[in-house]
């Protein structure tokens, strides 16, 4: 019989799961065969997209760190049930100054690469400074931003001194970002090209390339392994499948055991509505949100009020319904609901949808009218609903009579690089959060070295609002901060948030450890799961 688990969400934080499902709470043990996962997440190798996918100093997406997070071992780590991170590789660390500015961490002893090499604080030092002197185009190095130096004493305690205070650095430092990495097999100055990874982590992983893309990860329980995690299994295949529709027959056919990201919106109501079968859904509350980018330096759309119209006459409701139904929930800023620092900015500043209000902001501006606009969205990367969503994007603005916009799709090897140098006057992205704090949902976008590459500048938001809200060790007293942000970004909008999703995963009945597979930043963790009983 299928079931149902539901997971119950807290304001920052969440609650211990509420099962209705057998197995989901028993420890699964670590014989027999391996477990396999399926997704529908790509990766690949190329000049367009990045030849070094995989290295820790390059990778910036939920698919390539669900891989780094099972083999490259952090100083911290997100706990089961999420919460403060805590140590992993580390034995301890903290914060040592009244500023949160200097913070320091000592090593497991014994701790090595699954190699065999000694792993020391020189290590650590080496991994973190590679990936800041890098500078990858992907941006994810501008998540150690606030490091000045990093200081070693003996071998086992490595101290990074900041640049100001940054209560969200322990986050930071349990990212694949910091990912702990051997210099014998990641140069100094230069990427690691292709699907290799070697750490410290839970699992080693052998791969099967196909035309330069990944199709199958093998991960082995890593016997040297040191740190925070129960591994509750021997060995996990990921399988990456061109479709949702591909990945759930392979479940129905027996290929797969567990069946990850992204399901599509009809394959999840058929599980949550099926009453037999031996596949169980999986629903946990997500932080993932999906939104507008915006060039605004491009002609059509640098006058804001041409943003500020669509932020008017978008139907956020409506688009949920159509398209998601009771897997997402509407979106007024960049900060989701269920975060702490989350407001709804945008519904404060644009009320509902109002036709009459955008045709005002077009014509005070001297914007003619029907503005000519493209929207482009991804068509393999964030599941197959979003073409779709698109769809509807296109008709609720073409309704309006104040736009005339049509949508085009492109695969993401091409889409994610085109978005980032500027090609794209409006496109759709999703964003998983790094960790699940408020600055996780601002700084990504309107820091210095943004991982949209977007021309959008605040300087109150960078120099004062955002190193403000860091200053806070008790991220309550960082609540003005990240308001003020979030009524800026409604009112200039260089990005338009439309929705916030839930997150899901089916499984066999047999699987165990299911409701802990995946955190609330959408992190597998494959340790978590096991083999045992059906029924």
């Amino acid at each position: 019989m299928n079931r149902k688990t539901l997971v119950l969400a807290a304001a920052m934080g969440l609650l211990a799961p509420v099962l209705a499902a057998c197995g989901d709470t028993e420890s699964g043990g670590g014989d027999g065969d391996a477990i396999v996962v399926g997704t529908t997440d790509r990766f690949t190798a190329s000049e367009e997209e990045g030849l070094a996918p995989l290295d820790p100093a390059w990778a910036y997406d939920v698919g390539t760190w669900n891989i780094l997070r099972q083999t490259v071992q952090t100083l911290m780590v997100q706990p089961r049930g999420d919460g403060e991170p805590v140590p992993e590789a580390a034995e301890s660390c903290g914060f040592t100054d009244a500023g949160n500015e200097r913070y320091s961490c000592t090593l497991r002893d014994g701790l090595t690469f699954s190699g065999g090499d000694p792993i020391t604080a020189q290590d650590v030092k080496y991994s973190i400074d590679r990936a800041l002197s890098l500078k990858g185009d992907s941006g994810v190095f501008a998540l150690l931003s606030t490091i000045d130096t990093i200081e070693t004493q003996g071998d086992r305690e490595v101290i990074f001194h900041l640049k100001a205070a940054d209560a969200t650095f322990p986050y930071k430092l349990s990212t694949p970002v910091a990912g702990i990495v051997n210099k014998d097999d990641y140069a100094q100055n230069k990427l690691r090209e292709g699907f290799d990874v070697d750490g410290s982590g839970p699992y080693t992983m052998e791969t099967e390339v196909k035309d330069g893309a990944l199709v199958r990860a093998t991960f082995t329980k890593n016997p040297s392994y040191k740190g925070a995690l129960q591994v509750n299994n021997d060995k996990v295949e990921l399988v990456a499948y061109d479709s949702a529709d591909a990945m759930g027959d392979a479940l129905k056919d027996g290929d797969i055991d567990v069946m990850t990201r992204s399901m599509s919106p009809d394959q999840i109501q058929r599980l949550a509505n099926a009453t037999d079968g031996d596949v169980e859904l999986v629903e946990s509350p997500g932080l993932e949100i999906r939104y507008l980018a915006f060039n605004t330096k491009a002609e059509s759309v640098k006058d804001k009020a041409v943003r500020q119209a669509m932020a008017q006459v978008i139907n956020r409701d409506e688009l949920v319904a159509k398209v998601y139904g009771s897997q997402a929930e509407p979106l007024f800023s960049l900060v989701p609901a269920g975060v702490t620092g989350h407001s709804n900015a945008f519904f404060n500043t644009y009320g509902d949808p109002n036709v009459g209000k955008a045709r005002e902001l077009l014509e005070e501006a001297g914007i003619d009218t029907p503005v000519k606009l493209t929207l482009h969205y991804t068509t393999d990367h964030y599941g197959p609903a979003t073409k779709t969503e698109f769809e509807q994007l296109s008709k609720q603005l073409n309704d309006s009579g104040l736009f005339r916009t049509d949508i085009k799709g492109t695969s993401w090897d091409k889409f994610r690089p085109a978005g980032q140098k500027g090609k794209y006057d409006v496109y759709g992205m999703g964003w998983f959060p790094d960790y699940p704090d408020a600055d996780a949902f601002v700084a990504p976008f309107l820091d210095e070295d943004n991982f949209l590459n977007s021309p959008y500048v605040n300087t109150e938001v960078r120099k004062d609002l955002i190193p403000e809200s860091r200053r806070q060790a008790d991220r309550l007293n960082a609540l003005k901060s990240f308001t003020e942000i979030q009524n800026i970004v409604a009112d200039d909008v260089p990005v338009l948030p439309l929705w916030q999703g839930k997150q899901y995963l089916a499984a066999r009945d047999d699987i165990t450890g299911t409701a802990y597979a995946l955190n609330s930043s959408s992190t597998l963790q494959l340790w978590e799961l096991g083999r045992g009983v059906s029924g």
